[in-house]
């Protein structure tokens, strides 16, 4: 064919994706318009779909150029932690006890604990105290000991990566961690009382909130909805709630991190022994189990299938930080690091042949700014997932198109679960990474990173619909 007919076929394919993309148009037509629709430069997009039969490359552009990869990184580190552990793996948070127990009664202190758990939610607490005073004890009377030796860490800023310390997408790992470390309260105007009340979940027994929203009367309207949330400690065990609320406003949340991990794990524990009728007359102390103390409760985490199904669907970073640590912990020992995770991540890949030497996995959540990785090198970490003896348990946790997770409300038009993506977004970054089925029913590992700053307007999102789109009408 002559240049100038392959030209005039050319510009026929793009003619036809601008009206109604033909799914006979080759994907790089499909891209270019949808790119340039959307006024992104066609250097900061990089997409790649393979066979997952037989390995073929169907298309990409700008594959193996390192790019932020957001929570797409997250198919990382769970389905490498999980073909090393197993989904059958555990957690084991513990209740100690130094002294005996008498009737009901210690003379001792109680030690909790912590193994690492990525999923200790207030539910998953209130059993473990339970079953705690289920086994017969109810009087403490000595102090309670919290043991997060099992991480050890550096000391970490939550706010240096966008000024928000108290979000919790910023929460910090920590080897007892209890409820991600987050209290939600829900503000409701009552006028009969004429106040505005505030509940918080869990009401931690060291947490001090101070109610001073005050009540207007009529219509919920700007100006009569301002509602100020300070935390006022460098402990973070005070809040303080100002402003005003309308009487015909809605209850409202917001969710916030507080205090900090062992002292939220305690406030909670305290709480909820107290509501179970239990006695403490303790304090709290950070410190090791000591060597003398026997276990009085084995209490077993989520299975880790289901803890990676929660990380991805929900894209949960502190989630996938403790499987970082726990996958370098368990292949280097305890305690737990950052270079320990970052080692054994390294050491899975190259087991399969694949070359991550380049890649600062930093906290393996993707909640970062120095992370770098290509698409290609993800679609060989989604290749091996797809052929692996856990490729049922991995698929299922990713999210479905137009049903849950962080795709509840993207790609409607997908067949249901033919569309299995991990998404990632950050500013300035937009990515997807994981499965599509085409019409024929033969699947396609798809990869698509955008890094620029127009993604913050919404410009990714329907590029990479655009492409999903394609391989369901094309293939």
């Amino acid at each position: 064919m002559s240049a100038l007919g392959a030209v005039f076929l050319s510009s026929i394919a793009l003619a036809a994706t601008a009206h109604g993309a033909s799914p006979s148009a080759p994907p790089a037509a499909v891209m270019t318009r949808a790119i340039r629709a959307h006024g992104l430069p066609p250097a900061s997009v990089s997409y790649l779909i393979v066979d997952t039969a037989s390995g073929r490359v169907v298309a990409s552009a700008r594959a193996d150029e390192p790019r932020s990869p957001a929570s797409t990184l997250k198919v990382v580190t769970t389905f490498a932690t999980l073909d090393t552990l197993g989904p059958a793996f555990v957690w084991r948070t513990r209740a100690l006890s130094r002294g005996t127990v008498v009737d009901g009664r210690l003379d001792g202190d109680l030690v909790l604990k912590g193994g690492g758990d990525p999923y200790m939610t207030l539910e998953r607490w209130w059993r473990f105290v339970a079953q705690l005073r289920a086994a017969g004890l109810r009087q403490i009377h000595g102090d309670v000991i919290v043991d997060d030796g099992a991480f050890a860490l550096p000391t970490e800023d939550p706010g240096a990566f966008d000024g928000q310390p108290n979000r919790p997408y910023n929460g910090v790992p920590d080897a007892l961690l209890v409820n991600f470390q987050t209290v939600e309260f829900r503000l409701t105007p009552d006028p009969a009382a004429h106040r505005i009340d505030i509940a918080a979940t869990p009401a931690l027994a060291n947490l001090e909130v101070r109610n001073d929203v005050h009540l207007v009367p009529g219509r919920c309207r700007a100006g009569a909805d301002r509602v100020e949330f300070d935390v006022q400690t460098p402990a973070w065990d005070r809040v303080d709630f100002s402003g005003t609320l309308a009487s015909d406003c809605e209850s409202r949340t917001l969710t916030r991190v507080l205090l900090r991990p062992a002292e939220y794990a305690y406030g909670a524990f305290v709480t909820l022994w107290h509501e179970l009728g239990g006695e403490l007359h303790g304090r709290l102390r950070i410190e090791r189990a000591p060597a003398d103390a026997h276990v009085l409760e084995d209490f077993e985490s989520l299975p880790l299938g289901e803890v990676i199904r929660l990380t991805n669907k929900f894209s949960n970073n502190v989630m996938a930080r403790h499987l970082l640590l726990t996958l370098g912990a368990e292949r280097y020992g305890y305690p737990a690091t950052l270079e320990k995770g970052a080692a054994a991540l390294k050491d899975w890949a190259h087991g399969h042949g694949i070359d991550l030497d380049d890649v600062d996995v930093d906290n393996g959540a993707g909640l970062s700014r120095v992370t770098r990785v290509s698409a290609r090198q993800l679609e060989q970490v989604l290749q091996t997932a797809y052929h692996s003896r856990f490729a049922p348990e991995f698929l299922a946790s990713l999210p479905l198109g137009g049903i849950d997770g962080t795709l509840r409300h993207r790609m409607h038009d997908a067949p249901p679960g033919a569309v299995r993506l991990k998404t990632g977004h950050l500013d300035g970054v937009s990515g997807v990474a994981g499965y599509v089925t085409g019409g024929s029913g033969k699947t396609y590992v798809v990869v698509c990173l955008v890094n620029d700053p127009r993604v913050d307007t919404g410009a990714a999102e329907p590029v990479q619909a655009d492409l999903v789109r394609w391989i369901l009408d094309a293939l």
